[in-house]
């Protein structure tokens, strides 16, 4: 009779150390894909920030030709009138 205790005793402490075993496997798996959810969603801010960054430069480069056509134009033009006052 003591021994059949003894023996529960021992199969429901292993029993708890699996299962404390399985928790703490479980608690490691939900944290490290936490960090894998936490770092894909740091990579994918990145890489907004980089097309964001790219198309802003784009746009400004864009404006700055259309500006740099505008000055030239307005350049020819006011010769074109000079030119015109000149030989009137």
């Amino acid at each position: 009779m003591e021994r059949q205790a003894e023996r529960l005793a021992v199969a429901a402490a292993r029993d708890e150390r699996r299962a404390d075993r399985e928790r703490q496997k479980i608690a490691e798996r939900t944290r490290l894909e936490a960090e894998a959810e936490e770092h894909q969603t740091a990579i994918n801010a990145a890489a907004k920030a980089e097309i964001d960054a790219r198309k802003a430069a784009e746009e400004g480069r864009i404006s700055r030709v259309i500006e740099d056509e505008a000055a030239r134009k307005a350049e020819r033009d006011r010769r074109y009138a000079n030119r015109k006052a000149r030989q009137a």
